[in-house]
């Protein structure tokens, strides 16, 4: 049990691969070879948050770049690889497998194609490059202390002051801050405006002075997020996306981005193998060894219709689809976490990955919340 645990002889059989090819099975498999290091792998395997540590994330990220593919959702105009869903999901599972590092980049994954779809060609420019480097790590500056579910009760204050805004306020819970090198955020542009009207979304570089960062400590010791102080900060009124007192827009958008992919199949493979780790391969109980099959069917399930969703979306993910996806995929991840704290109370990081993720239904929106707008989507309330 001292978390060095092998690949299963029959690991890369379970990834749904129809539609993936020999040649492209063989490049991803050599490539993970070839680029991981038993360093990286320990890394990975110990990963028990949104991301792995910063060194081992940011040097993955470099490894993945020089090859093409730290982006594999980006149409190829943009960096990316141009890959079908089948071989995103290969790739992905096939990280899992082999304990690549986690590069949990909001740049890539949440403003990278939000900058896609509603920003200027010199904001695609400025900021595409240096996400898909690793130049720029991103956060999102949305909750507050009195607006959480209820995100159009923000009072972050943008006051216009000739080319620039000014802003006073404060932001909470926001993931990953101490890397950020930006903040997208959402504040209130028109004072006398409530709910949805009179916000803009700013993306605000995080040296600016009048930015204090204080970190959150959780129960189990991290800090993965932080409180983010705003006093008379002051960022170029230009540095937007979409139109002044329609920043609801833009934040609508993304919200349904990454509602859809921040607990992804591969996420949940990691969690799952280390499930079964814990267990131990002699004298697992019966039980539990019948849950975690069961856990493994939902994971089948979900990977399944993520895949397929994917190819139905074509990149425009719906807002009931993200939703649905979201509260699939968190709701499996703490069954699946709480099912290895069962099995093996005493195995490394079996606590560690349980207290880690017990925000993750209420990450982007709770699981009640979501639950409200699926019935809402399809005519039930």
């Amino acid at each position: 049990m001292d978390g060095n645990f092998p690949v299963s002889p029959d690991a890369r059989q379970r990834v749904r691969d129809d539609g993936v090819s020999q040649t492209f099975r063989e490049a991803v498999n050599g490539f993970l070879a070839d680029a991981l290091t038993d360093a990286l792998r320990q890394a990975g395997r110990e990963t028990v948050g949104l991301k792995s540590p910063r060194w081992a994330s940011k040097l993955w990220q470099e490894k993945l770049h020089a090859r093409g593919w730290a982006a594999p959702s980006w149409p190829v105009e943009h960096g990316g690889t141009g890959w079908s869903a089948a071989e995103q999901l290969y790739f992905e599972t096939a990280c899992a497998d082999q304990d690549a590092p986690i590069v949990y980049s909001s740049g890539i994954r949440t403003i990278g194609p939000l900058i896609m779809a509603m920003g200027r060609e010199d904001q695609k420019q400025a900021y595409l490059p240096a996400i898909l480097t690793g130049a720029h790590e991103w956060c999102q500056g949305y909750s507050e202390p009195q607006a959480g579910s209820d995100l159009t009760a923000l009072q972050l204050r943008a006051e216009r002051d000739g080319d620039d805004f000014v802003l006073n306020g404060s932001k909470i819970w926001t993931s990953l801050t101490n890397d950020a090198t930006h903040m997208f955020l959402l504040a209130r542009c028109d004072p006398a405006a409530s709910g949805k009207d009179g916000l803009v979304f700013l993306l605000v570089e995080m040296d600016r002075p009048g930015i204090e960062v204080r970190p959150i400590r959780f129960i189990d010791g991290t800090c993965e997020t932080c409180q983010v102080f705003f006093t008379d900060v002051r960022t170029p009124a230009s540095d937007r996306i979409g139109e002044i007192g329609d920043g609801w827009t833009a934040a609508r958008t993304l919200m349904t981005i990454a509602r859809s992919n921040n607990t992804t199949p591969g996420r949940l493979r990691r969690a799952l193998r280390a499930a079964k780790h814990s267990l131990g391969a002699d004298g697992a109980d019966p039980a539990l060894a019948a849950r975690l099959a069961a856990l493994e069917m939902r994971l089948d399930t979900f990977e399944a219709l993520s895949a397929r969703k994917a190819s139905e979306a074509q990149g425009a993910v719906t807002p009931l689809t993200a939703s649905m996806l979201k509260v699939l995929a968190t709701e499996l991840q703490q069954a699946i976490n709480a099912a290895a704290l069962d099995g093996g109370p005493g195995a490394p990081l079996a606590l560690p990955r349980y207290l880690a993720n017990r925000a993750a239904t209420i990450y982007s929106g709770t699981s009640e919340i979501h639950r409200n707008t699926m019935a809402r989507l399809i005519g039930c309330a």
